[in-house]
C-alpha cells in the first residue's frame, strides 16, 4: 500500500460492499467497526457481531483458566517431586502468577468465575503432572489441593531448590 492510498478517502460502509464473514473474518470485522462508527445500526450483521464478542469474553476467561493449570502443574510437580525443582519451574510459576494479575485487572469481571477456573485448570493440570511426571494418577487428588491464596502466592523459592549433590 502506498502513501497516497493510506490517504484516499474510504468509501462510506454499506451492506453490499460487506466481506463475508465466513470467507474473510479481518475485512468483515474491519467492516462492522466501520458501519458501528458510523452509526449504521440497521447494517450490521448482529448475530455474528454477538457471536464474536462473546468468543472475546471465552478468550479472556482461557487466559486465566490457562495461567492457573501451569501455576497448578508446577505446584503439583514442586510438591510431589522435590528433588527436581528447578529455576524454570520459579521462573513459570512467577511468570504465570503475573499473567494471572495482568487478565484480573483488565477483566475484573472474571473475579467470580475463579472458582470455576480453578476447577477446569485442575482437572487438565493433574493429567499434565502425572504425564511429565511419571508418578501413577493416585498421587494427585481428585479435587484441587490449592486455594487461591496459595495459587496467587505460595513461597516457591530458588533456596528450595535441591542442588544434585544432596
Amino acid at each position: 500500500m502506498t502513501t497516497s492510498s493510506k490517504l484516499r478517502p474510504q468509501p462510506e460502509p454499506s451492506a453490499t460492499s460487506s466481506p463475508c464473514y465466513e470467507g474473510d473474518l479481518y475485512g468483515w470485522v474491519q467492516h462492522q467497526v466501520a458501519l458501528l462508527k458510523a452509526g449504521k445500526l440497521s447494517e450490521i450483521d448482529a448475530g455474528n457481531v454477538a457471536e464474536e464478542l462473546s468468543d472475546v469474553g471465552s478468550e479472556q476467561y482461557d487466559k486465566l483458566e490457562s495461567a492457573i493449570r501451569v501455576v497448578l502443574l508446577h505446584l503439583m510437580k514442586w510438591d510431589h517431586q522435590p528433588t527436581h525443582r528447578s529455576k524454570s519451574w520459579v521462573f513459570s510459576i512467577r511468570t504465570q502468577r503475573r499473567h494471572i494479575v495482568k487478565v484480573l485487572k483488565k477483566n475484573p469481571s472474571l473475579r467470580p468465575h475463579i472458582p470455576e477456573a480453578i476447577g477446569d485448570a485442575y482437572h487438565d493440570a493433574r493429567d499434565e503432572a502425572q504425564q511429565e511426571t511419571g508418578l501413577p494418577a493416585s498421587v494427585f487428588e481428585l479435587t484441587c489441593p490449592y486455594d487461591w491464596d496459595a495459587i496467587q502466592s505460595r513461597a516457591v523459592e530458588f533456596e528450595d531448590i535441591r542442588s544434585p549433590e544432596e
